[in-house]
């Protein structure tokens, strides 16, 4: 396991430098790759938005979370998918992009939830607080998905799930962070994804 240091991530997003992002990312691969790693996987969801940078230069084969979140949809039978996650995953194409190519139809949040989310993730979650009125605040957000028609939602933060799951949440999840641990366990034990 190698990251930087997440200020550094947060820092590239806030520039818009996705670049910045796949270098940080590339200088993790090429560590773990010099110590033995015989594939690499990150589960930040954010960042993947440097992934089509990453993946061309990158020493050792990656698994992209948000594929093995849309595979893990298809093969449980959703169609429409809600995604939450913060401002800058939510607004890019990380996601639109893998369920696309599985046929899956999604949804995003309103401008003014994803905003909300976004403070909630990194103002509270990423610090370790626990508020509740923002629990039922992003329940609330997964019942608007709902009433748009989605059957399931993408918890695309490694945070969310500290705070929501089946157990609570209006929508089945697809919890990313667990999704990718399950296929990266796969692959290190059966050599799949």
């Amino acid at each position: 396991m190698h990251t930087p240091s997440l200020a550094e991530y947060v820092d590239c997003l806030d520039r818009q430098d996705i670049q910045g992002i796949a270098d940080l990312m590339l200088r993790s691969a090429r560590k773990l790759a010099g110590i033995g790693a015989d594939f690499l996987i990150c589960p930040d969801n954010t960042i993947h938005r440097a992934f089509d940078l990453v993946e061309p230069n990158s020493p050792r084969p990656w698994i992209h979370i948000a594929a093995a979140v849309a595979e893990e949809a298809v093969a449980r039978g959703f169609r429409r998918v809600g995604l939450t996650g913060t401002r800058w995953l939510v607004e890019s194409s990380v996601y639109p992009d893998q369920f696309q190519s599985r046929g899956l139809e999604f949804a995003r949040p309103s401008e003014a939830e994803l905003e909300e989310l976004n403070r909630i993730i990194m103002d509270e979650l990423v610090a370790g607080l626990i508020v509740p009125g923002s629990v039922a605040y992003i329940r609330q957000v997964i019942e608007r998905l709902a009433g748009q028609g989605c059957d399931s939602v993408v918890l695309g933060c490694t945070e969310i799930p500290l705070i929501i799951s089946d157990e609570n949440s209006p929508l089945p999840t697809l919890d990313s962070t667990r999704i990718l641990a399950r296929a990266a366990l796969r692959r290190a034990v059966e050599g799949e994804t």
